[in-house]
């Protein structure tokens, strides 16, 4: 294969406008003359999903078996940055064997809030923690040849409307908590490829947008790789390939490569810009051809992935030492999700594990006696009395209760949000009952985030599990019986009640923007600051041994502190660094934050000399004045604790930097999004608060297709009325129809972007004309756009085709 400058220079305007979109849902196009093969794409943020049948964007249709690892909501709780890289490079292995060159994945967006649909495809709500863990995963997928592609840049917090939907932020939040994960990622990991996000940022669709793309991404921190439109979420090709982004997925047919020869020969798209954008599909394609197809040991993955779910289990409360379970303790294992394990999410992460063994198999196999198997809920949330009696009956006859405990598919899903955070109420009834029959009861949640707990004083012990992957059974039982020690902790926090949370009230928007009011005080930054009680809080776990620290030294390195395991037993702690501002500050900042952590693994009795390293993250801020990073000079505290809310070593630094003015910083204080006025937003913003609403006028391509409800169009109304039908059986049912839900919050422009060119725009535009009112002629010009649409398509193929052949290698 030629170098790419060469390979660039010889190919024709609309070969290289035909290479910056796919050939269909799931392939890049090749231009075999010039040495550059179709390269496969594959979902795959916890196991590979590659669909060689029947393809689709949202995990409906079935795809090669894969091995199913925990989510990054499960595996952030590990704290273990090379775990998550065995992770990666397993997840690289697979991907090489099927023949994917690009796996979309790990998902890093910050948890901003707990309802967040999607939150289990995510690490965590803290940038710290997440980029490092993504970092990890993107070492361990490129190891093998296979490109990782950190997903969604930018901004990407709701599943409502998400196509639509315009995050309004100001500029040090974007900096400091939604950004800062990805420049994680970016300088220690270098990704071939990122994906940009659905949503716009500020009022510019993320994949077209210059300052995220060009300004901070490339030119920042130097990323030299492909940005990749999430499925269906490119709106103007040619904005995207001046702006920086390279290639728009799924296929459009060649809708795109029309638009984009068509501004080259106007002028209105300069040939260097697209040429920069081939250049980074021509890297891509090179690097993720370079190594031969990698073998996998499918059984080894197993193991692997049952480890992972152990070691990143949070034990949440173990009251008088029930747990570990002595061999010989007889087991009652009650509850739905004991004999049909809940252990991934729902949407384009949706793997076909190789094997999934259940609970009750695994309780089987262990040195426990197991008693009886009682289901004890409906997962509809049905109530069920007979159900119930069956339970609290097979409790009472065991030494322990164990309860199988969760939240149902349908709560969690790409494509809807979280309602709220309660644990469904026939679960919680049944968790009284059975506690009064069996006060030795032990809860294990199977959720992708948190719940309310106002039940928890009923459960003896409480294991978080989270979504444990195709192993994860198996991993509940080695932490119950103490073969792997608890050492998971929470990256995230669990809240008392969902209005505690900072955005509360507002999220998800159900408006054209979403507005991030709380600025950077989000997750532990906003409780911790604004003291709001929590249930538990973030980086908290308990284990089966007890940890001392001592011997806290901080020089211009980091800090360094002793760690001893001063328990009976060996087990793991992760050591947290927090840095908090001691002298007044221009910029206010939280009362504290992660700037470091170390999982330490320690014999019983047995200590260890642990150091936090400081880098160019911990003491910065982003002065918005300076557009820049800035160290503020004056003296830091620097806290070594188990968790955001328990401090155990604290010593004063003092660090050298820049005087910064007095600013009237409106994030001066933590107060929930609901609660910060508009006066007081646009000071964030730097700007006029835009507007929210939709506007009365014709609905437009980036309308959602929710407002075909408001359609002026009868037709158009009873289309909604159809579609919208839909939804509510299928969620009423307990399984939600991802397709309506694709189509409802998406806009008007996937009918052409998402249709492989069996639509084009030109229909798009008679579509909507028909749905603003003017039905006969919308219908004619369907008509006339559907058949000049098909001419089109073939003779923009025909001209590519020609151009392969015709012109010498």
């Amino acid at each position: 294969m030629k170098d790419t400058p060469a390979i660039v220079a010889s190919l024709s305007l609309i070969e290289k406008a035909a290479l910056l979109s796919g050939a269909n849902t799931w392939q890049t196009r090749a231009v075999e003359r010039a040495g550059i093969p179709a390269v496969w794409l594959a979902d795959g943020p916890h196991g590979v999903r590659k669909q060689v049948g029947s393809a689709d964007h949202l995990g409906i249709n079935g795809s090669e078996p894969a091995t199913c690892f925990p989510t990054a909501a499960t595996v952030a709780g590990s704290w273990d940055d090379a775990l998550a890289e065995e992770i990666g490079a397993a997840l690289g292995r697979e991907a090489s064997s099927q023949g994917v060159g690009v796996l979309l994945g790990p998902g890093l967006n910050i948890k901003r809030s707990p309802l967040g649909g999607r939150s289990f495809e995510y690490f965590s709500e803290d940038p710290e923690l997440s980029g490092r863990l993504a970092a990890a995963y993107v070492r361990g997928i490129q190891s093998e040849g296979v490109a990782a592609t950190p997903k969604h840049f930018a901004v990407n917090s709701q599943e409502l409307r998400r196509m639509v939907s315009d995050s309004v932020v100001d500029e040090r939040t974007l900096r400091e908590i939604y950004l800062t994960a990805f420049e994680i990622v970016v300088r220690e990991a270098a990704p071939w490829a990122i994906m940009s996000s659905y949503n716009l940022v500020n009022g510019t669709y993320a994949h077209e947008h210059p300052h995220l793309l060009l300004d901070i991404l490339r030119g920042e921190w130097g990323f030299d790789g492909a940005v990749i439109s999430d499925w269906g979420g490119s709106n103007d090709a040619v904005a995207a390939v001046a702006a920086g982004g390279t290639l728009e997925m799924p296929s459009p047919g060649f809708d795109s490569v029309r638009q984009i020869v068509a501004a080259v020969e106007s002028g209105a798209l300069a040939v260097a810009d697209l040429d920069a954008r081939v250049a980074e599909l021509v890297d891509l394609v090179r690097r993720v051809t370079a190594a031969p197809r990698a073998s996998v040991d499918l059984d080894a993955h197993h193991a692997l992935a049952r480890r992972a779910a152990a070691e990143s289990a949070v034990l949440l409360r173990n009251e008088a030492d029930l747990l570990p379970l002595a061999a010989g303790t007889s087991v009652a294992l009650i509850g739905a999700f004991a004999t049909v394990p809940r252990f991934q999410g729902a949407g384009s992460s949706l793997v076909n594990a190789t094997r999934v063994p259940t609970l009750e198999v695994a309780v089987r196999a262990s040195g426990l006696t197991l008693t009886g198997v009682a289901e004890g809920f409906r997962r509809d949330g049905v109530r069920d009395d007979t159900l119930h009696l069956e339970a609290v009956a097979l409790a009472a006859r065991a030494d322990v209760a164990v309860l199988a405990l969760g939240l149902p598919e349908i709560a969690e899903s790409e494509g809807l949000d979280r309602s709220d955070l309660a644990l469904p109420a026939e679960q919680v009834r049944l968790l009284h009952e059975v506690r009064k029959a069996n006060p030795q009861t032990v809860v294990v949640l199977s959720a992708g985030g948190v719940v309310e707990t106002p039940w928890a004083m009923d459960a003896a012990a409480l294991l978080h599990a989270y979504l444990g992957g195709q192993a994860g059974a198996e991993a509940i039982v080695d932490v119950l019986t103490g073969a792997v020690e608890p050492g998971g902790r929470l990256a995230e926090t669990m809240p008392v009640a969902l209005a505690d949370t900072p955005a509360a009230g507002v999220f998800p928007s159900v408006a054209r923007t979403a507005e991030y009011r709380e600025g950077p005080y989000v997750g532990y930054r906003y409780y911790e600051t604004a003291d709001v009680p929590v249930a538990f809080p973030f980086g908290f776990g308990l284990g089966y041994t007890s940890f001392a620290y001592s011997d806290l030294v901080v020089d211009e390195t980091g800090a360094h502190v002793t760690v001893t395991n001063i328990g009976e037993r060996d087990g793991a702690d992760v050591v947290q660094l927090y840095i908090a501002r001691v002298s007044p500050a221009a910029l206010a900042r939280p009362v504290r934050e992660l700037k470091g952590y170390a999982k330490v693994r320690l014999a019983a009795g047995a200590a260890q000399r642990v150091t936090l390293p400081f880098t160019d993250r911990t003491f910065r801020s982003f002065d918005t004045v300076a557009d820049a990073w800035q160290v503020e000079a004056g003296d830091y505290e620097v806290v070594i604790g188990s968790d955001a809310r328990t401090d155990r070593l604290r010593a004063v630094v003092t660090r050298d930097g820049v005087t910064l003015a007095e600013t009237s910083d409106a994030a001066a204080v933590a107060v929930p999004a609901a609660a910060v006025g508009d006066a007081d937003f646009a000071r964030m913003l730097g700007r006029a608060v835009p507007a929210s609403g939709w506007g009365s006028g014709p609905l437009g391509e980036n309308d959602p297709m929710d407002r075909l409800s408001e359609a002026r169009s009868a037709l158009a109304r009873f289309a909604f009325r159809i579609l919208d039908g839909r939804r509510r059986r299928a969620e009423a049912a307990g399984k939600p129809d991802l397709n309506i839900l694709f189509l409802l919050n998406g806009p008007f422009r996937v009918i052409s972007k998402m249709s492989g060119g069996l639509a084009t725009s030109r229909l798009t535009a008679a579509v909507l004309t028909l749905v603003n009112g003017r039905t006969f002629r919308g219908l004619g010009a369907v008509v006339a756009a559907y058949f000049g649409g098909r001419r089109e398509e073939k003779a923009t193929k025909k001209a590519f085709d020609a151009a392969a052949t015709n012109r010498s290698a």
